[in-house]
């Protein structure tokens, strides 16, 4: 060890956005969080992910909750650190493509309330689909980081790695992450992923895995040895299942290498202290279901990930039929063959999994597609890496599939941003109102209804019919 030059790794804590998302389907609220964050703020992470991906959503549908208010309230308490997001290129939060205009405004309002990192993804990894936003994230002095959706399948070779990562940096990227979100990366591939990176470009590496499999600890050790520069982690009572791996963990394990995150285990332990009570309380609740806690080895033969875990069984449970679960994670992968094996991530880990649900509900294969199981097939998220299956194709599109597109599909979308300022005018309090309308009309809506009559002093618990399913 004692030639080895002296290289700390640094940490991203994911326990405020992806570990409560993927262990508790993002149902920690603000109020939650607010409490530890000045405590967080004395770490020394690299920075905290604590915003995107499904909690603008979850904020506004479940919560109760105006996600920009969250944003600025946790940029107040970071002093130090810096915030990051999770932004589904295109898709920006929500689950179609939306004009370049949108994107962009996106974008700018995000840094202005308080982000500092942008994690850029596509679902199916068309780079096309990656460009307005990176774009914008670089106009706004933000540091735009892109991430390869991490999958299996004879067409993602090491080769397909290295030039999708070129393509990455050519465009303006400022980092790469290798995101795993479904714990598929095993330590010894890790060790060559990064190596091959590292060979293809010259930008900074994060590695971001789930422990659904089992393996994660050991993949994130391999490819810290191999030169990642940053690792994702959760603080331990959010860790594990179908989360990350636990930061403290992780802190020990390089402690005393030329790895050493200089990481203070006593300030980790208070934090670890505060979070330990909303763990109890999730598992009482029922808020946690004990299933997705363990090691799932299934992970790497259904290629599931844990977020999608969860909400296959959500979706069997609320029609009765959480008996069928295992013919559902058979049914996945098939699915994800016929639909071009896009890697399975939101939103196309939806749209694969609802199908997969259908098709087995149904009795028949593709008896009923869904809107988006027609999109992809029309082109309209994108190219995938694998044809389609053409049978398929037949069945589900019909006539229609010589409507099928192959430019860039937000090449076809004209400017939304003034039609849809003019649509929700009425209740309009900020500017990035527009934006949460933009991602979730219905849901936005009724947001700013529960919002109005919090103002005129009517019971806003009266307006919260949604989600009896789980506690808040």
């Amino acid at each position: 060890m004692a030639d080895i030059e002296k290289k700390p790794v640094k940490i991203t804590e994911t326990v405020l956005r992806d570990a409560h998302q993927s262990l508790i389907a993002t149902r920690m609220t603000t109020e939650q969080m607010l409490p530890i964050i000045d405590k967080m703020d004395e770490v020394g992470y690299h920075a905290v992910e604590c915003w995107g991906g499904a909690t603008f959503d979850s904020c506004l549908r479940f919560l109760k909750e105006d996600p920009w208010d969250r944003l600025r309230k946790l940029r107040d308490g970071f002093k130090k650190t810096k915030l990051q997001m999770l932004f589904r290129g295109q898709n920006i939060l929500g689950y179609r493509p939306y004009a370049d205009d949108v994107v962009e405004y996106f974008v700018q309002k995000s840094i202005a309330n308080g982000i500092d990192i942008i994690r850029i993804f596509d679902c199916l990894n068309d780079v096309r689909n990656l460009q307005t936003a990176v774009k914008a994230c670089n106009k706004e002095k933000g540091h735009a980081q892109v991430a390869l959706s991490y999958t299996l399948g004879d067409a993602y070779t090491l080769e397909y790695w290295m030039e999708t990562a070129k393509k990455i940096e050519d465009m303006g990227a400022d980092s790469i992450c290798i995101k795993d979100m479904a714990g598929l990366l095993v330590p010894v591939e890790a060790e060559k992923l990064v190596h091959a990176l590292k060979d293809a470009t010259s930008l900074p590496i994060e590695l971001h895995t789930h422990y659904t499999s089992g393996v994660a600890s050991m993949t994130l050790l391999k490819a810290v040895e191999a030169g990642c520069d940053i690792i994702d982690t959760a603080m331990s009572p959010f860790a594990l299942g179908t989360s990350q791996p636990a930061t403290e963990v992780m802190v020990e394990a390089f402690k005393g290498t030329p790895y050493d995150t200089g990481l203070d285990q006593k300030k980790l332990s208070v934090i670890a202290d505060y979070f330990a009570p909303q763990r109890e309380e999730a598992l009482k609740s029922g808020l946690l279901n004990p299933k997705v806690l363990g090691v799932n080895i299934k992970t790497l033969l259904y290629q599931v990930p844990g977020g999608m875990l969860s909400n296959l069984l959500s979706q069997l449970k609320e029609q009765g039929k959480e008996d069928k679960f295992n013919e559902v994670l058979e049914e996945v992968p098939r699915v994800r063959k016929d639909l071009g094996e896009p890697p399975l991530v939101t939103p196309s880990s939806q749209i694969v999994g609802t199908q997969a649900v259908f098709n087995v509900l149904m009795g028949e294969r593709y008896k009923v597609a869904t809107q988006e199981t027609k999109d992809i097939l029309l082109g309209k998220y994108g190219q995938t890496v694998k044809p389609f299956n053409p049978e398929i194709v037949d069945k589900v599109l019909g006539e229609s599939k010589k409507d099928a597109i192959t430019c860039r599909p937000a090449d076809l979308l004209e400017p939304e941003l003034s039609k849809l300022e003019e649509e929700m005018k009425q209740w309009k309090t900020q500017d990035e109102d527009v934006l949460s309308y933009a991602l979730f009309p219905q849901v936005a809506t009724e947001f700013f209804k529960y919002r109005e009559a919090q103002k005129t002093g009517v019971d806003p618990k009266a307006a919260d019919t949604e989600n009896k399913a789980y506690p808040v």
